[in-house]
């Protein structure tokens, strides 16, 4: 599978819930080939991705678990469809919030074999405030059947109920 549900649409509207303004600075953690990162550069931030495998120039590899950033480096930390993959969530929310400035931003969206509810108590249980949550779980299912079809989906837990959730969160 390449990319995540929503594609650049589902990038935009995750920055218009932020609020973000020009300039600042994000990290995109599990950047892949870089799409979301060169997209957040044209709009005029100042954007970096971080990925085991990086699929492109734009992107630094890296492991985002233990990112090598100084604490407090980011305004923003964005994640689309890579806090699972890490094998992690808990260790991928911490590393976020510290890489955060006081009040900085955590934009994830992702598929979760926990509940919406667990996804948010793990959120705050690392110190962040969830402003905006959403479920969807519709939108995600529509991408993995289309890459089922076009036979490039990756595998998930056989026997587990899925969600896709976003998340706009503030670091406290």
């Amino acid at each position: 599978m390449k990319g995540h549900p929503g594609g650049v649409a589902h990038s935009l509207r995750m920055l218009e819930l932020s609020g973000l303004e020009k300039g600042a600075k994000i990290l995109d953690m599990g950047a892949g080939n870089g799409e979301t990162v060169l997209l957040l550069q044209s709009l005029g931030f100042a954007a970096q991705g971080i990925d085991l495998e990086p699929g492109s120039d734009a992107v630094r590899q890296g492991d985002f678990l233990h990112s090598g950033y100084a604490d407090g480096s980011f305004d923003a930390v964005l994640s689309q469809c890579a806090f699972f993959v890490s094998g992690d969530i808990p260790a991928a929310l911490r590393e976020s919030h510290r890489i955060l400035k006081p009040g900085g931003l955590l934009l994830l969206s992702d598929v979760c074999f926990i509940t919406g509810e667990e996804l948010r108590q793990l959120a705050e249980r690392w110190g962040f405030a969830v402003l905006h949550q959403e479920d969807l779980t519709a939108l995600w299912r529509e991408y993995y059947i289309e890459a089922l079809w076009a036979g490039t989906a990756d595998c998930v837990p056989c026997g587990k109920k899925c969600t896709y959730q976003l998340l706009i969160c503030r670091k406290e």
